[in-house]
């Protein structure tokens, strides 16, 4: 993971670089399956760069497992992050205001959102979490990174967070979209940048 910090850090000083004239902030998108890291990247990266690091489960729509079930792949991908909510935030940010937004609260469950989070504004913004770098958000991000790690990597992660009823389900209801999105949809191609689980460039 040290290496790919220092990747992910020297890509995003080289952009901050570029910005001096402009003055604009950096905004970054920190994609990648679940159980990939992207948490964990995220805020090291970030207490390096001193970023303000957006949450994207924050924006999850809310739902229940019923109602996620008896949708199609396709449609939980649009549906699942409230990627307009992200889009408004993050164009807040991109002219160095400061941005605030509502968590949805995992606590209760139930569809409702959590106290205000305020940030920034910000030279770095790093939004991470899994379709943050769909394409609708491309014209307001400065990079867009994936972070790939071996499906057998990613799932001890999961088992050992989650438990395996809670892996076994999870898998049912979103592996689906995940393929959808990260094979056809958002292929490592159309990334700026992509990380393997080495912490190399590839």
């Amino acid at each position: 993971m040290a290496d790919a910090v220092g990747i992910l850090t020297a890509r995003i000083r080289a952009l901050t670089r570029e910005h001096e004239r402009t003055k604009a902030p950096v905004l970054v998108a920190l994609d990648g399956r679940s159980g990939a890291g992207k948490s964990t990247l995220a805020a090291a990266a970030g207490e390096m760069l001193g970023a303000l690091v957006i949450d994207g489960d924050d924006f999850y729509r809310g739902g229940t497992d019923a109602s996620w079930d008896a949708m199609t792949a396709e449609a939980k991908v649009e549906e699942v992050i409230d990627w307009r909510r992200q889009r408004a935030v993050l164009e807040v940010l991109g002219r160095r205001d400061g941005a605030t937004w509502r968590p949805y609260d995992w606590e209760a469950d139930d569809g409702s959102f959590g106290a205000a989070i305020s940030g920034g504004p910000a030279d770095v913004v790093i939004l991470e979490g899994a379709y943050s770098g769909r394409p609708e958000l491309a014209d307001v991000l400065s990079l867009r990174v994936l972070l790939e790690v071996p499906r057998d990597v990613r799932r001890a992660r999961l088992l050992r967070r989650e438990g395996a009823r809670y892996r076994a389900e999870w898998e049912a209801r979103w592996g689906e979209s995940e393929d959808l999105y990260f094979d056809v949809l958002m292929p490592p191609h159309a990334f700026d940048l992509v990380l393997d689980d080495a912490g190399s460039e590839v």
